[in-house]
């Protein structure tokens, strides 16, 4: 027999799952590998054999190994027994327990070996024994290895008391020519396999384990998911050609078709032109999302009235399969026609005037309620980054509105871009429309930020509104909760302000929205109790109670949200691999800019990489510690005449040098040439705590090294606090 064989599994089900369908196969194949690994059953290198890989299409999940040793290793075994001490009683005959332990290792007990340990001499028990068959094991391992999957909600068909992802139809367990003994989840396993539902419905008998491939795809199916995909887009670019443009093909929407298909065919169709009228946005999201179709563009990039469905089958008629994708999409195209013209005669102001009547948060009020704060923030913004205060208080007025457009209703992602269109069908300025939709950049992770500047105030005033009204109305993200999303619009406000290169004092901007969530939040209180007074008068019934007045916004509540903010940032540059210590460098000084914070942080990676930097780091965290321990306050000045060893004479004279190059760079915010400037300070540094004792008996002579140290910590923490690079 050879020592290693091709293992197949294949478990045939009912339609499985097509967005979970990647994770299931996957996790089947790393369970059969993890089983057996846990068995010591290896898995040796064959040259010129297909890979090692998981294997799946929407009726079965396989795992195919070109390479499993036959049989396991000699299994070695060790048992400990009973210290000396009582395994032989005092004439050193052994004690009940002792014999006890060698019946049960089935060992005279004479032939028990002895170890040593800490606690003394005891008998061991060892044997070894052969491996076992790997193919006795198999349906062993693949039970454990389904037991593992990922099933939330597992699926019980007929009188079976177990369940699955789906309904179970078939088990193969081929190792090498040889069917596997036992059963997996109620089915035996058998060399049976099947093939296409339509194309081949009989079995298919497989001899080898090695020959699945080619027989499944004898049979219409393509098992391997990387073949059916290349397949996929391969038909999809070539009917495209066909159209004489190309076809929009997004990964996530590949990946879901090549878990639809198992014998995937292109079919070229098309729609009535006069829909392209419509939105392309909704077009395309009614085509992709709701019926898995792939649009086609056009030579200048534009929609077309061509998209591509693929079936999954090879039809002798394609014409029928054709004329069924279009009689499907056409009605849900003509809905969004319907929607778009009802709401181009509503108007998008008119959309905005409804806003009073929906409610964004109990306590925040309604969605003109946040508007307007909106708009009020943005036209502070707009001028301090160069853009018009005007058009950002119009964009931001009109920013929302189109959540009441039936468009948006039913194609929700579309928020933002169907108000684009009805501003601009509207006639208001290009700008304004374009950053109505801007607005909600980045969508997700990995999406660019807002393009235009008036996109990009609107997005800052946006999220900055969100996050005061959330911190006010006591919607802080707690664990994994965050309902009001408020993480990724504080990165999104973060990513946004910084990509943009907009230098704005965060905290002030903080300061005035909550200042004005606050106002806000009152008035809403005092609606709210209007309209309780009406309904209790109406009733007969008086009410009574002031409204509290307005209190101011603490220093503590912009600290906290802008803490919150700061903190998102360090995913944001750990996915650009800065170090954390030197994100700490930078986050201990908290500056007020966004854009500050990341220029500091840009020059700290340039100090860090200069020879000089681990020692003033480390120099920094000493006179830090130093400065720490001093109760008393320490002078403001150095007092020249009062130095007298040369060590610290040389340093004095280097540090004034120091700061006087280094005043005019801090202005102008050149932060890598001032810390290549300080790094000029290391030597002296070192010489001072090498030769100089800073706490002197003499006090005064103490309190003045303590201010050249002061110094010292004080310029290099204008720009970051580098003793966070020390490593000690």
């Amino acid at each position: 027999m050879a020592d290693h064989l091709p293992l197949l599994i294949e478990i045939g089900t009912e339609e499985l799952p097509p967005k979970a369908l990647p994770e299931l196969a996957q996790a089947f194949y790393d369970g059969v590998l993890k089983a057996l690994a846990a068995r010591r059953i290896t898995l040796p290198d064959v040259p010129g054999e297909l890979p090692a890989q998981p294997l799946y299409s929407p009726r079965r999940l396989a795992v195919y190994l070109p390479a499993v040793s036959t049989q396991q290793p000699q299994q070695h075994s060790e048992v400990l027994g009973p210290y000396t001490n009582v395994g032989l009683d005092a004439e050193r005959n052994p004690t009940p327990a002792l014999l006890g332990f060698a019946q049960k290792n089935g060992i005279e007990w004479e032939k028990l070996d002895r170890v040593t340990d800490a606690k003394g001499m005891r008998f061991v028990a060892r044997s070894n024994r052969p491996g076992a068959r790997t193919i006795d094991l198999l349906s062993e391992i693949v039970n454990e290895a389904v037991k593992g999957l990922p099933i939330p909600k597992p699926m019980r068909w007929g009188s079976r008391e177990v369940g699955f992802v789906r309904p179970m139809h078939w088990l193969v367990i081929l190792f090498g020519r040889d069917v596997a003994p036992g059963e997996v989840l109620g089915f035996k396993a058998d060399r049976m396999s099947r093939g296409h539902r339509f194309h081949h419905p009989k079995p298919v008998w497989l001899n080898d384990a090695g020959e699945y491939l080619q027989a499944l795809r004898e049979a219409c199916v393509l098992v391997n998911p990387r073949e059916r995909r290349d397949r996929v887009r391969t038909e999809i670019t070539a009917a495209a050609r066909e159209a004489g443009g190309t076809a929009r093909i997004p990964d996530d929407l590949l990946e879901e078709v090549n878990c639809l298909v198992e014998w995937p065919r292109a079919i070229l169709c098309s729609f009535e032109p006069g829909f392209l009228r419509v939105p392309h946005e909704a077009l395309v999201s009614t085509m992709q999302s709701n019926q898995k179709f792939f649009p086609v563009l056009d030579a200048d990039g534009r929609l077309s009235e061509k998209f591509i469905g693929v079936a999954n089958l090879e039809s002798k008629d394609p014409a029928q399969i054709r004329q069924g994708y279009e009689r499907v999409i056409r009605p849900r195209f003509a809905d969004a026609q319907f929607f778009y013209d009802e709401d181009l005669k509503q108007g998008l102001a008119s959309m905005a005037q409804g806003l009073a009547g929906v409610t964004y948060q109990q306590k925040l009020g309604s969605y003109a309620d946040k508007t307007t704060r909106v708009a009020a923030l943005a036209a502070v913004i707009a001028p301090q980054v160069g853009a018009d205060a005007e058009l950002a208080k119009r964009a931001a007025q009109l920013a929302k509105a189109d959540l009441q457009s039936r468009m948006v209703g039913e194609f929700p992602e579309l928020q933002g871009i169907a108000g684009r269109y009805y501003a601009t069908a509207a006639g208001e300025p290009a700008d304004v429309a374009n950053a109505i939709d801007e607005a909600y950049q980045p969508r997700f992770a990995g999406d660019a930020i807002a393009p235009s500047p008036l996109g990009q105030v609107l997005a800052v005033a946006e999220r900055l509104d969100t996050l005061a009204g959330g911190f006010a109305a006591g919607l802080k993200p707690t664990g994994n909760k965050d309902p009001f999303a408020l993480r990724r619009s504080a990165l999104g406000l973060a990513r946004t302000i910084i990509e943009a290169g907009f230098d704005l004092d965060l905290p002030s901007l903080i300061d005035a929205a909550l200042d004005r969530v606050a106002i806000n939040m009152t008035l809403v209180e005092k609606r709210s109790r209007d309209h309780a007074a009406k309904a209790a008068a109406a009733s007969g019934v008086e009410v009574a109670g002031a409204i509290p007045p307005v209190g101011g916004v603490t220093l503590a509540q912009v600290n906290e949200l802008q803490d919150f903010i700061l903190d998102r940032l360090r995913s944001y540059y750990a996915d650009q691999n800065v170090p954390g210590t030197q994100f700490e460098a930078v986050a201990d000084v908290r500056p007020p800019s966004l854009l500050d914070f990341d220029r500091r942080l840009k020059a700290i990676a340039e100090f860090a990489r200069l020879r000089e930097a681990a020692s003033l780091a480390a120099a920094n965290k000493r006179i830090r510690n130093i400065l720490k321990k001093v109760e008393d306050p320490i002078p403001a000045a150095v007092d020249a005449a009062k130095l007298s060893d040369p060590a610290e004479i040389r340093l004095h004279d280097e540090l004034v040098s120091a700061l006087a190059d280094t005043d005019p760079l801090l202005a102008q915010r050149d932060y890598v040439g001032t810390l290549k400037r300080l790094a000029a300070l290391q030597l002296p540094v070192d010489a001072f705590f090498r030769d100089v004792m800073v706490m002197a008996d003499d006090t005064s002579v103490r309190d003045n090294r303590l201010a050249l140290l002061k110094q010292i910590a004080d310029r290099f923490a204008t720009v970051a606090a580098v003793e966070q690079l020390s490593a000690g």
